[in-house]
């Protein structure tokens, strides 16, 4: 029987990491994702016998996850912006050396330190690639406390079938608010042993040797293109996303995790009056579903992407329309949180909004 809770974004996903048969968690405090670290090294140990470490530095966490991770056990680590910003040389060796592992990112506003408030800054940094090399990390974006929870063991799952670093990609207001959040059943943690995992030399086999370091061309080409090969089939088989409204709507707002929420709201006030709108959420940042948001696009008259950034996701939402309809923008920055009317407003001052006969008296 399922069990029904009421608990912070960051509890709900600890809660689930435990949940989750995972063996190790690494990592170092700072908000707004502290609560990660707390909620573990007060519960797991005692209940399944997971081990918790707080690092010395990030720097040490995400190597500590590419030690952990090579032995073929369910390790996670979890931060927030600028520590996320540290790890990046461990992420990219963990991504060469195929080692599955989750990665949290409770994003804060930046650049720099910035401020503890929620952001979605980081689009580029989680999707793109914020370390150096042709890789790539499986990245989901909740949007509910729920969400939080439910994505862990999801995670896990798509980082082993793959042997591929997944990321949580969600944000401090997630990460902080409280939602009824309904549990699911313990999953038992790993006993067999991977046949790529590093635990020695048995009699039954060769040692397993898992590295980034390949010093002849060759032999790092063929190591790019089976990762390249890999991102290709994740790109097919793993595209996650939801709409809402999207069937007959004019205007389609697309934005995802906390932001997706609030535009739901935001198209529900404009149909209110008269204009039909819709929403498009990715789940999956990467892969990103470019055919099936370009499918849409030929039904309708525009797209307003919505972001708490300066215009990170919008870059792929254009990419997806191939300029087949117009593509404008809406971002707050610093921690603030779009409101559902200020996004309305946006939607009627929408460019090609101006010659319809109902756009100046709802301005």
């Amino acid at each position: 029987m399922k069990e029904l809770k009421l608990m912070k974004g960051n509890e709900a996903l600890a809660e689930a990491a435990i949940r989750s048969g995972c063996d190790a968690y690494f990592g170092y405090p700072i908000t707004p994702q502290s609560e990660v670290l707390e909620y573990l090294s007060t519960y797991a140990e005692q209940r399944t016998g997971m081990l918790v470490l707080q690092a010395e530095s990030e720097v040490a966490a995400i190597n500590m996850i590419y030690g952990a991770g090579g032995t073929g056990k369910r390790v996670m680590i979890s931060s927030s912006s600028p520590g996320i910003s540290l790890m990046q040389e461990g992420i990219s060796y963990i991504a060469c050396a195929e080692i599955p592992c989750v990665i949290v990112n409770v994003v804060r506003g930046g650049p720099g330190l910035g401020t503890i408030q929620p952001s979605q800054g980081d689009y580029f940094q989680a999707v793109k690639g914020g370390g150096h090399g042709d890789y790539k990390l499986i990245v989901l974006a909740p949007s509910t406390v729920q969400e939080m929870a439910d994505f862990v063991p999801r995670a896990f799952e798509l980082a082993f079938k793959y042997r591929n670093p997944v990321m949580i990609l969600t944000d401090g207001a997630l990460g902080q608010m409280m939602e009824k959040v309904e549990l699911f059943e313990p999953i038992p943690r790993k006993t067999n042993i991977e046949p790529w995992a590093t635990v020695g030399k048995p009699k039954t086999r060769e040692r397993n040797i898992l590295t980034s370091l390949h010093i002849e061309p060759d032999k790092m080409e063929q190591i790019n293109l089976h990762l390249q090969a890999k991102y290709k089939t994740i790109q097919g088989n793993e595209i996650e996303y939801e709409t809402y409204k999207c069937d007959d709507a004019d205007v389609i707002l697309t934005a995802y995790g906390l932001v997706a929420r609030i535009c739901k709201k935001s198209a529900d006030l404009a149909r209110e009056k008269g204009i039909k709108v819709g929403v498009f959420r990715p789940i999956t940042l990467f892969p990103f579903p470019y055919k099936q948001l370009s499918k849409l696009s030929g039904k309708i008259k525009g797209i307003l992407d919505v972001e708490m950034n300066a215009g990170q996701m919008v870059e792929d939402v254009r990419l997806a329309v191939e300029g087949k309809i117009p593509v404008e923008f809406h971002g707050r920055m610093g921690g603030i949180v779009p409101a559902p009317d200020e996004i309305l407003q946006k939607i009627v001052r929408m460019d090609f909004f101006r010659e319809e006969k109902f756009a100046g008296e709802l301005i």
